[in-house]
């Protein structure tokens, strides 16, 4: 379309909202219609629906005829901006799209869209070094603004518009501050920043930016006063300690070295900590040093909810009883909680689900949401935990710096909360317990959590708000099933209709899955199928919550008899499955078949609605159509067909799991397997990357899998699974995870009298300890593994437990008894012929002569463990080793050889794909650089290590952007510039 003859427009939102229509002012009508303007401003050309207006404007408590009202308003903006219309008469500037309105932005332009350009600009002039530039752009952006955004606008959207908007105001204004500073400019900013401070004083960006100021200003003392101020109010106010960055200020001003706060601690220090190399020790020899607890900087906005049903209908009350929970009237001083409560298949989660989505614009920090599996008939109840770590992870803090223990999880958690306003869905909570420690205490939040009990200690202990949800009446019930079949048809046959909705006596998920199957045959009847119904009614009582008039087997059954033989095998084998949720490949190994034929019965049973795929390729069950699946399983297949399925799922997860074990590290010992005896198909991987993402994807079911394969006979593969899985879970930091799977691990060997099995397990249950600093466990398990080791006459597990056993005296400061350690697993590879064995102690030797500051030495055991490791072709036992190589030669102040050494690690890091310890040697290059007083090298190595941490979402990100900082350099690679 011909866009050039289009008015032109100016609006105004930093600000009361104002628009121009060719310079001329317009009156923009009442304050709802400004409202309604303001929304589709705000919206950039994207489709707002009429529920989501009328929720915008007025809130929980709208007009009776809001939908009338609101199209008013859209006609006369219409009338107001378009006066004269295409000889049509169609609208061109606010069109209709869908159910809702869109404003074309072809011809529009704001005082908005001008701020994020000014700030975009202004953030490429600081990447490209031109600094004083930057700053002229972010005082042009910020003159911008004309007082409070969007004022005089209503509504509950508006006022978390505002709140967004003044966040972008204070991002930018912050921005030029530190620009400013880093220019050495702080007794100009000084006042401004006071200012600033005392009308934030719980921001910790502004203190810290404060405390530089002062500092750089001479003024140390009164820095160290608003540090300690800061923490009391953080501490007193929200329950929390300051962040890394104002730590690491702090450590600066303690440190009281030159005008301003010293460069990064050094490196000895750093990594004396945790990481030593390839593997610093770890038992299997492939750990990655994880760096110290941290939270990122920048907040992360999720969005986790679950996708709503377009067929939503009814449950009218029960929303208008929810509206009135909305914590946006005054100013709440704790989150609302509501609590969705009701008998299985009710449609709780639906009803929750569409709630949220209706009300999530009011959240501005985002939404979180988890199924806790409290009903789970497989009995994998997620705990709170798990829960917290996922939310945690989730709202940018890193896999590594979430606690090991639920109190302090839980306290990061509320902590990470602080001042953020976050929609919360605790969907199936099996009791108040599962939900307590998921509660945030930021106001402003909102928890909808729905559960088949009442959970009444929530509601007495923590004021939660009940909604009962009962069945659907006859009205609603009927007015579902023309949602799904039409009015048409639903009108056809009225008293078949109501029959229908009899039997499945007002159960929502029964009635979809009656619906499904008439949707799939529109050739059938409605009098037809309400008979089939009549004739299969049996009782599934002890699946409805006690509620004996609702049978809803006779749903399942009737929907279930209808299916091919294929998908209905299908269906029982699924309820075999421990974990919470399916894979294709884990639904091809339980029903025998190959990947490509399992694919038609999954979309046959997720077309009769009896599963649902969850995510493209992963498959859930309801839990009552779980458990009504494992009741025809057990009636209708036996033990030995429940037996062979079991057996080849067991296969499955043992032989995957292997192979990506092998693919990560190669060179590895390899733990013998059991003759694969099912026609199970494991899945191959290419690369790293491919296997990294199987075992990420499939963490938690793996979890669930050692679990059941140790309880139901499956010992050889729990204990095997359990050890094939080390090399990931210790890599990425699940020490959690390794205490899980290892626990039941060991209990399946000692089923079975395996020795060996019993030593992998005692030693992975010691190098978790060790990890998570539980020294005295740690050391016993691996003695015992030890012992058990020696009985068998397993020379590599000996060797493999003195690495733990060394790894665990570098970490309790014991260096001369971790080098007897590694001298002892050095003589058993060898006395094996285990050259990659010996080349990964030798490493790890030099880390520890490094760390007892025997520079010489450690280039000696360096030299030889690259040799090793350039004969057997394992370049990423070399990466590591050129890696550990560069950084003795660094403390030798042999810089020029060093950085050749660090650019080897990094570019075979590179070639295998192994980011994180890519971004750990190019720090190291950093710091080489800068020894040799290069600092524009310096600034490229420690931007290339900040896109790789980013990427990974990775705690250590924000050292790096600190030690850009320091440098004076801007924290993003400039365009064009390659990364080292």
């Amino acid at each position: 379309m011909d866009t050039s003859a289009m008015v032109s427009f100016r609006f105004s939102l930093l600000g009361p909202l104002r628009a121009w229509r060719q310079g001329v002012e317009l009156t923009l009508g009442p304050p709802q219609q400004r409202a309604v303007l303001a929304l589709l401003l705000l919206r950039r050309g994207r489709a707002v629906g009429v529920g989501e207006l009328v929720d915008g404007i007025w809130g929980a408590d709208p007009p009776t005829a809001a939908v009338s009202v609101l199209r008013t308003y859209v006609s006369r903006l219409r009338r107001l901006l378009e006066p004269e219309r295409p000889a049509d008469g169609s609208p061109r500037l606010v069109v209709s799209l869908g159910d809702g309105y869109a404003l074309r932005t072809d011809a529009v332009v704001s005082d908005l869209d001008r701020f994020e350009d000014l700030v975009a600009r202004a953030g490429a002039q600081h990447t490209e070094g031109d600094d004083p530039a930057a700053v002229e752009l972010l005082r042009e952006a910020l003159d911008l603004w004309q007082g409070t955004p969007l004022a005089g606008v209503p509504g509950p959207r508006a006022e978390a518009e505002r709140r967004h908007l003044e966040e972008r105001r204070l991002a930018a204004l912050e921005s030029r501050l530190r620009i400013e500073l880093d220019l050495g400019q702080h007794a100009r900013v000084l006042p401004e920043l006071t200012a600033l401070y005392e009308a934030h004083p719980l921001r910790e960006a502004l203190c810290e930016l404060l405390v530089l100021a002062l500092y750089r200003g001479g003024r140390r003392a009164e820095a160290l006063a608003v540090y300690d101020r800061t923490r009391r109010t953080l501490v007193d106010e929200l329950g929390i300690e300051p962040g890394p960055s104002l730590l690491a200020v702090r450590a600066g001003l303690l440190a009281n070295s030159g005008s301003g706060p010293p460069e990064a601690t050094d490196v000895d220090d750093r990594f004396d900590v945790v990481d030593e190399g390839d593997g610093g020790g770890l038992a299997d020899g492939t750990g990655e040093g994880q760096g110290g607890p941290g939270l990122p900087v920048s907040a992360v906005r999720p969005s986790q909810l679950p996708t709503d049903l377009a067929t939503f209908t009814g449950r009218r009350a029960q929303l208008d009883g929810a509206a009135a929970l909305l914590p946006d009237r005054g100013h709440p001083q704790t989150s609302v909680i509501g609590l969705i409560s009701g008998m299985a298949g009710a449609g709780k989660t639906t009803l929750a689900v569409h709630w949220a989505h209706r009300i999530a614009h009011r959240f501005p920090d985002g939404s979180l949401y988890v199924n806790l599996r409290g009903y789970d008939p497989s009995g994998s109840r997620m705990s709170p935990g798990d829960a917290i770590e996922t939310f945690l992870v989730a709202l940018g803090v890193a896999q590594q710096a979430v606690p090991e223990e639920l109190e302090a999880r839980a306290a990061l958690y509320r902590g990470v909360l602080a001042d953020r306003r976050v929609l919360i869905v605790l969907d199936n909570a099996g009791d108040s317990e599962q939900v307590t420690p998921l509660l945030p205490a930021a106001p402003g939040c909102l928890v909808i959590v729905t559960s088949r009990s009442r959970l009444s200690g929530l509601v007495a202990r923590h004021g939660a708000h009940p909604l009962a949800l009962n069945p659907l009446s006859a009205e609603e019930s009927l007015e579902l099933l023309a949602r799904r079949l039409g009015d048409a048809r639903v009108d056809a046959e009225p008293e078949a209709a109501r029959a229908i909705v009899a039997l499945c006596a007002g159960l929502p998920l029964a009635l979809s899955i009656v619906a499904a199957r008439a949707a799939l045959n529109p050739g059938f009847r409605l009098a037809g199928i309400a008979e089939e119904l009549r004739q299969d009614h049996g009782s599934l009582d002890a699946f409805a919550g006690g509620d004996a008039g609702t049978d809803a087997r006779a749903v399942f059954s009737w929907s279930y008899h209808a299916l091919s033989p294929e998908a209905a095998g299908l269906f029982r084998r699924l309820a075999l499955h421990p974990g919470p949720d399916i894979t294709v490949a884990a639904a091809a190994a339980l029903a025998g078949v190959d990947r490509r034929r399992v694919r038609t019965p999954l979309t046959e049973l997720t077309g009769a609605s009896l599963l649902i795929e969850r995510a493209p390729g992963r498959y859930v069950f309801h839990d009552l159509l779980r458990a009504y699946a494992a009741e025809l399983s057990e009636a209708e297949d036996g033990e030995e067909v429940c037996g062979a399925a079991l057996l080849r799922m067991h296969d499955h997860f043992l032989f995957t799991a292997h192979d990506a074990s092998t693919v990560l590290d190669p060179f590895r010992e390899s733990i013998p397997l059991p003759a694969n005896t099912t026609d199970a198909t494991p899945l191959r991987f290419n690369d790293r990357a491919e296997a990294t993402a199987w075992l990420r994807t499939e963490r938690y079911v793996l979890r669930e899998i050692v679990a059941h394969a140790a309880t139901h006979g499956f010992d050889t593969h729990a204990w095997r699974t359990a050890a094939a899985l080390d090399v990931y879970f210790n890599r990425l930091g699940y020490w959690h995870d390794l205490l899980e799977i290892n626990g039941a691990a060991l209990r399946s060997a000692r089923t079975l009298g395996s020795v060996t099995g019993e030593a992998y397990s005692l030693c992975g249950l010691g190098v978790a300890h060790s990890q998570l600093n539980h020294a005295a466990q740690a050391q016993r398990y691996l003695e015992d593994a030890l012992e058990l080791f020696r009985s068998a006459d397993h020379a590599s597990g000996q060797a493999r437990v003195h690495r733990g056993l060394a790894y665990l005296c570098n970490r309790t400061d014991r260096r001369p008894a971790a080098l007897d350690h590694y001298a002892r697993a050095i003589e058993l590879y060898r006395s094996e012929d285990d050259r990659s064995g010996e080349a990964g102690v030798l490493n790890q030797v030099a880390w520890t002569y490094i760390l007892l500051g025997e520079h010489e030495k450690a280039l000696e055991r360096c030299e030889e463990a690259v040799l090793f490791y350039q004969e057997l072709g394992d370049p990423y036992g070399e990466a590591s080793t050129q890696d550990t190589l560069g950084y003795a030669l660094h403390h030798l102040a042999h810089h020029a050889e060093a950085i050749g050494h660090f650019e080897r690690s990094a570019r075979l890091f590179h070639g295998i794909g192994d980011r994180y310890l890519e971004s750990d040697v190019l720090r190291h290059l950093g710091d080489a650089h800068l020894a040799t007083g290069d600092r524009d090298a310096a600034r490229a190595a420690r931007r290339a290590a900040l896109a790789l941490l980013e990427e990974l979402g990775h705690a250590e990100a924000d050292e790096v952007r600190r030690e850009l900082r320091e440098l004076g350099e801007p924290a993003e690679p400039a365009p064009g510039e390659p990364a080292v």
